[in-house]
């Protein structure tokens, strides 16, 4: 099986564009942050080692140090695409994380985004 070409493409060339897409409706990177942290156990520091080390997503959601188990609370769709139904482990992983940014920017609350209700 061919692996897709974004699971090569390094997180931080994407992260500006979360940062981006959160600002533009008036969030912050610390909301951002505060996302990656949930979905991955990743800690500010760790958060900031895999850009400056320009991890791949592959391994940057292979390596996450704590997955949250809540995570499979993510549904909805992103780019045409039902979370819940992607197959590929890495790739859901992708989507949970486009489709809590996508929230993000949608104005929802961050207990909403990280499933705390």
């Amino acid at each position: 099986m061919a692996k897709h070409r974004v699971y090569t493409t390094s997180f931080a060339s994407v992260y500006p564009l979360y940062v981006t897409k959160a600002e533009k409706k008036g969030r912050t990177k610390a909301e951002v942050d505060q996302i990656i942290g949930w979905l991955t156990g990743y800690s500010a520091k760790a958060l900031e080692t895999q850009i400056r080390k320009k991890t791949d997503f592959e391994t940057f959601f292979a390596k996450a140090p704590k997955p949250n188990p809540s995570r499979d609370l993510i549904k909805g769709v992103v780019c045409g695409v039902r979370v819940e139904e992607v197959e590929e482990p890495i790739m859901r992983e992708i989507r949970y994380l486009d489709k809590l940014i996508d929230e993000l920017a949608k104005g929802k609350a961050m207990e909403k985004i990280l499933r705390k209700e």
